[in-house]
């Protein structure tokens, strides 16, 4: 079974962190792509290794990502 999901990247520091929200799970890399594949091999592991009760409380299906506009100073 396959699902997609949301991983939201930036920079930090001299690497990348990656997170996917709907799970609230995070990873980290040198760079975009690479921080992606840790983000994805932990997703993974995550559904290999947790329960469904784990799974059902932890997955969020409504994830919206937007910009805003605010003003500063």
């Amino acid at each position: 079974m396959k699902r997609q999901l949301t991983a939201i990247i930036e920079r930090e520091g001299n690497g990348y962190v990656a997170l996917c929200p709907e799970l609230d799970i995070a990873s980290q890399g040198d760079s975009v792509e690479g921080a992606k594949a840790n983000l994805q091999e932990a997703v993974e592991l995550f559904f290999e290794t947790a329960s469904p009760t784990e799974i059902k409380d932890r997955l969020h299906d409504e994830v919206f990502i937007t910009r805003l506009e605010v003003s500063v100073g």
